[in-house]
């Protein structure tokens, strides 16, 4: 396993999860994420990928929300979980995103290959 695979596992398990509105994709839009993210989701068309900026969503976004969540990307994980973040339907986790996870996130996010997801 890749360094920066184990660095997104270890992240992913220090930001809290919370319940989001049901059928809510607010904050689905189109996102950049490391190669190593990209490569543990489901390969899209072009076609898909085209059809899906058009509407400014993600191209993982199906009918029911995220088809991707238990693989979802670091930056989608964030969302409501910080400040910087919020959800805009006021969802967010008991206890926020510590502010060093968050700038470790960030910090990763920055130091990798980032691809349009």
């Amino acid at each position: 396993m890749s360094d920066n695979i184990e660095i997104v596992l270890r992240l992913r398990e220090q930001i809290p999860v919370f319940k989001c509105v049901p059928g809510c994709h607010d904050c689905c839009g189109p996102v950049t994420t490391s190669s190593e993210e990209m490569s543990r989701l489901p390969v899209k068309s072009d076609a898909a990928h085209e059809a899906a900026l058009q509407e400014y969503n993600c191209v993982h976004l199906g009918p029911k929300g995220c088809t991707v969540y238990e693989e979802r990307p670091l930056i989608c994980r964030l969302f409501g979980t910080t400040s910087t973040l919020p959800c805009p339907n006021g969802c967010r986790p008991d206890t926020m995103v510590d502010s060093e996870v968050e700038h470790r996130v960030h910090r990763y996010i920055a130091n990798t290959r980032q691809v349009l997801v």
